[in-house]
């Protein structure tokens, strides 16, 4: 059986296949499209996923849209008639929008994939959030937690997931939302809403949390985990343009900060951003706690794009009581694409749950003839070496303080780059870290970079515990202590708080990528590799050669290895 998930029109377009259960490919549209969280039609993510998994559009059993559209028109009438006049201008402008594409989306799909209107269904938002975290989890009992700015009505939820079946029956609703809260802040610190929230994330630790009591009042929060924003403060439910009003400027008494400043570290607002993280992680703790309490589960599955905070994860993982914590590595709305294809095999279908997500590199590949036919029709200089012979080189180099382009492989599902789509430095180098920033990846000064490390070395330089926790941090998806010992050792991967997001690798799951890791570990005494993904600021992550070896020579990194090829400067 082949099932088609689709998600598009509002943040991340993206496409997922799969056949009889098994996950066959999945991809953003931006990966293709060169648009940075491109949210059109997945065309293109569409194509390639047909094409990998050796299909035609006729033989797609269903097609799966990730949410349902006209439970979202209501939403947004609603709220308009609740508030008029005052969202006169925000509504009209979303009705052009709706009325042109979002409402049409099972005809648009019918005519694009040129497949008979019977075989399109639609998921929930939050359900497709779900089934992407519990359906690829190694559960088959787990409590469930969905959070993100909002769906069709629906801002956070849990329920829990029992073998095929899923549960998500509380809620919290429009315009009430943390994750609404927390972009709140993302746009008053100068930072772009849907972009810029792990930039808050970042900017944070540099601050105190001196201002929790002020954001106290913006929610008010009972013992079950509901809660309420008061929403004198805000303007997202009235503008798409400004989420916070005038009586959340006179909160803070401070002007909301100038986008062209949001690159430079102000102390007052490092401090509120450190109150908003803070608070946030706080009000997640409740409900986590709330959820464990009720359900008994040992295990919780999480997903919405608050779910991609790795500081709040590590947080619930720690405090709320749970043995297990699994996030799905595309938490936010591509994601949902391959939850409304999982949901509808198993909770609709009524198949058996089987452990199905095998690893995270689920894109395209280059494979040999395409980038020896680019290099060539280029005038491209390059050496084909042995794998073996290219990691010799490859650790020299990083040994002395050279920076790699890496690709390999098919490239990662989800926002980080886990090793097929990386940029590798040495992690010892204090000033690596500026070097990256300021030569290559052209971006704020304050942002962290990350580590990966050898799964089975993990708990020896992070505070893990004795057996390094796979569901978050496999995915770079949780922000762990730094052991102290190892701080200074690891000057280019450790935050100005001690903390660092680390990749665990194991071998079995990237081979060539873990013995890069490796090797280095045997050159130096220290298996951690700086890791960050391959782009420039505002690009998507690079996908062929054609892009890598652009993003190479427009930035200051030495040398550019695509599969088992090396380019040098």
């Amino acid at each position: 059986m082949n099932i088609l998930g689709i998600s598009c029109f509002y943040h991340d377009g993206a496409s997922a296949l799969i056949k009889d259960g098994k996950i066959i490919a999945a991809s953003e549209e931006e990966r293709f499209s060169r648009i940075k969280h491109d949210s059109g039609f997945p065309q293109k993510s569409i194509d390639f996923c047909l094409k990998f998994g050796k299909i035609k559009a006729s033989d797609l059993d269903y097609v799966v849209f990730y949410e349902k559209p006209f439970v979202k028109f209501e939403r947004i009438t609603l709220s308009f008639l609740a508030t008029a006049p005052k969202a006169r201008d925000s509504f009209v402008k979303a009705y052009k929008t709706w009325l042109k594409d979002k409402l049409w989306i099972k005809a648009t799909l019918a005519s694009k994939l040129k497949i008979p209107s019977s075989k399109i269904l639609f998921s929930g938002h939050h359900l497709s959030h779900a089934a992407s975290s519990y359906y690829t989890s190694p559960f088959s009992s787990s409590a469930i937690l969905t959070c993100d700015g909002v769906g069709e009505w629906t801002t956070t939820a849990w329920g829990v997931g029992k073998d095929n079946l899923l549960d998500l029956k509380n809620e919290i609703k429009f315009p009430h939302s943390l994750g609404l809260l927390y972009s709140t802040f993302t746009q008053f610190l100068g930072f772009e809403i849907n972009e810029g929230e792990y930039k808050v994330m970042g900017l944070a630790p540099y601050g105190k949390p001196l201002y929790v009591d002020k954001v106290n009042k913006l929610i008010n929060q009972n013992k079950d985990g509901s809660y309420k924003l008061n929403l004198k403060y805000f303007n997202y439910h009235l503008s798409d343009k400004v989420s916070y009003s005038s009586e959340f400027i006179k909160l803070f008494k401070v002007p909301p900060l100038d986008p062209k400043k949001s690159d430079q570290i102000i102390q007052i607002y490092a401090d509120i951003a450190a109150s908003a993280q803070k608070i946030l992680e706080d009000k997640l703790l409740v409900i986590a706690k709330y959820i464990k309490n009720k359900t008994g589960e040992e295990n919780l599955c999480y997903a919405g794009g608050v779910a991609l905070n790795g500081v709040a994860n590590w947080r619930i993982f720690k405090e709320a009581g749970f043995k297990n914590i699994f996030v799905h590595p595309a938490a936010g709305d591509s994601g949902g694409a391959l939850g409304a294809a999982l949901y509808l095999y198993y909770h609709v279908l009524g198949n058996k749950k089987k452990e199905v997500f095998d690893n995270v590199y689920l894109g395209e590949e280059n494979s040999e003839k395409d980038i020896e036919k680019y290099f060539k029709s280029n005038s491209i200089k390059y050496k084909k070496l042995t794998y073996k012979k290219l990691e010799e080189l490859l650790v020299d180099k990083l040994i002395n303080k050279k920076v790699i382009g890496w690709v390999k492989g098919r490239f990662e599902w989800g926002p980080r780059a886990l090793g097929a789509r990386s940029i590798l430095a040495d992690p010892r180098n204090k000033q690596m870290k500026d070097i990256v920033n300021s030569k290559i990846k052209f971006r704020e000064g304050f942002r962290p970079f990350a580590p990966v490390v050898l799964y089975e070395e993990a708990n020896k330089y992070f505070d893990v515990g004795d057996e390094p926790f796979q569901g978050i941090l496999e995915y770079m998806l949780g922000v762990v202590p730094v052991k102290k010992s190892q701080r200074g050792k690891l000057g280019a991967v450790t935050h100005v708080d001690g903390t660092a997001r680390p990749q665990f690798i194991k071998k079995k799951k990237n081979p060539n990528y873990y013995n890069i890791v490796k090797a280095f570990g045997q050159a130096t005494g220290m298996p951690v590799l700086l890791n960050t993904s391959f782009n420039l600021k505002g690009e998507p992550m690079v996908n062929t050669p054609e892009e890598a070896y652009s993003t190479f020579m427009k930035s200051g990194i030495d040398s550019l290895a695509i599969g088992n090829y090396l380019i040098e400067k």
